[in-house]
């Protein structure tokens, strides 16, 4: 099949080593960021804030975090461009949503006399709240639509990512708690461009199963 989408996720493919050497220019992270802002979440929730981890500072500090395990990915924390870290609102309330009806009421989505009638959309949070108030299953859920939204983006900048939950999450979490500010990241994401010799896997062909095998129309 010959199309601009599908050469985009043909081309693509998770990076196993960066070149160090080569940065995302600022228009094109200004591209990513505006993308990963228009992501798509359930009742448009936006239940997630993300971390960028681009100075040496920061990236000292998430190196850190490999301390006691997945140094198989630690090589990224200075070869790539930036790492980013999708993170979650576990406790996710109706004054959350309170901002989220209140900011579509400031674009004009919503008439400010229908304020209160938006809310009934929040009941689908209320369904994925357990009796402690943890919503942590839901919320996460749709940060990892982010992630897919953000993957999709890059490979039409082509731009080199590698998707990581092989993070030690009780340390990233620990080391970067002021800047989560209550939020959980569960995966992060590297950023950058391949390293031409010694990024392995990118000069293997894709392969995934038959399509015949996991669609069924019916």
């Amino acid at each position: 099949m010959v199309h601009p989408i599908i050469e985009d996720l043909l081309w693509r493919h998770t990076t196993k080593r960066y070149n160090a050497e080569k940065k995302i220019p600022q228009e094109d992270l200004d591209v990513l960021f505006e993308a990963m802002h228009l992501s798509a979440s359930s009742i448009n929730s936006q239940p997630w804030k993300f971390i960028v981890i681009e100075s040496r500072e920061a990236k000292e500090r998430m190196n850190k975090t490999f301390a006691r395990k997945y140094q198989f990915n630690q090589s990224h924390v200075f070869d790539s461009s930036q790492i980013i870290l999708f993170a979650y609102n576990p406790r996710y309330t109706r004054d959350d949503y309170a901002k989220v009806v209140d900011k579509a009421i400031e674009d004009k989505r919503t008439r400010s006399e229908d304020r209160e009638k938006a809310f009934s959309s929040f009941m689908f949070a209320e369904l994925n709240t357990d009796e402690t108030g943890n919503t942590g299953n839901w919320t996460k859920a749709q940060t990892y639509i982010a992630l897919g939204n953000t993957l999709h983006t890059l490979a039409r900048l082509r731009i080199d990512s590698t998707p990581m939950e092989g993070i030690d999450t009780d340390l990233v979490n620990e080391e970067f708690k002021k800047e989560l500010d209550g939020y959980q990241c569960d995966v992060a994401l590297a950023v950058g461009y391949y390293h031409p010799q010694d990024d392995y896997n990118s000069q293997l062909p894709k392969s995934r199963l038959d399509l015949a095998s996991i669609m069924v129309c019916i």
